[in-house]
């Protein structure tokens, strides 16, 4: 059932990092996006797989893992994640490339969930130490990373209590708890 697989895709920041992903499963995931809409069909968007140890390594020292959670520097070695997915589109491609990503990356996610891997998007990284490291092509801007592997860690969703208070944490046992707003409080209507 769809909504299961929605359920289930939650976004994972510890890994095993024993358990691989080949080549073909990311191109799998990147076809997913392929045929996904797109504004005005441009399909603007690119992307660098990662798959091997050595380049897995120059993206994860550069992307910033959970701002609430203060406390934590991220995944140890053992917990980083077994691929990357970067998304990449040309300087020039337009205003409706942020949305043309959010698409492609939760299409690429619920293709993961599928398969019994987990991810995790992450925005905030130093873009142009990952692409100086990888040697991405300068005409293009790397709008979001896509980080990929089986999950080792355990994810609890529950109501917001305190309308103020959306922030994700950590309880004492390593369970990671992410506060979700109600439905009531998401939708604006006539009130009917």
């Amino acid at each position: 059932m769809f909504k299961e697989l929605v359920l289930k895709n939650r976004s994972v920041r510890r890994y095993d990092n024993s358990f691989s992903i080949s080549r073909k499963q990311l191109e799998d995931l990147v076809e997913l996006a392929r045929c996904s809409p797109c504004a005005a069909n441009l399909q603007n968007l690119r992307f660098y797989l990662s798959c091997e140890e050595e380049f897995n390594q120059h993206i994860f020292k550069h992307v910033k893992w959970a701002n609430y959670l203060r406390y934590w520097d991220g995944p140890a070695p053992q917990e980083a994640p077994s691929a990357y997915i970067l998304i990449l589109c040309s300087k020039d491609c337009g205003k409706f490339h942020l949305l043309d990503t959010g698409i492609a990356a939760q299409t690429m996610l619920l293709g993961a969930t599928e398969l019994g891997l987990s991810g995790c998007m992450i925005a905030s990284m130093d873009k142009s130490a990952i692409q100086t490291a990888l040697g991405l092509p300068e005409e293009y801007d790397l709008v979001l990373t896509i980080a990929l592997g089986k999950a080792a860690e355990k994810i609890m969703l529950e109501d917001v209590i305190d309308p103020d208070d959306i922030e994700y944490y950590r309880d004492d046992e390593g369970v990671h708890h992410v506060p979700k707003r109600s439905l009531r409080d998401l939708i604006i209507d006539s009130g009917k």
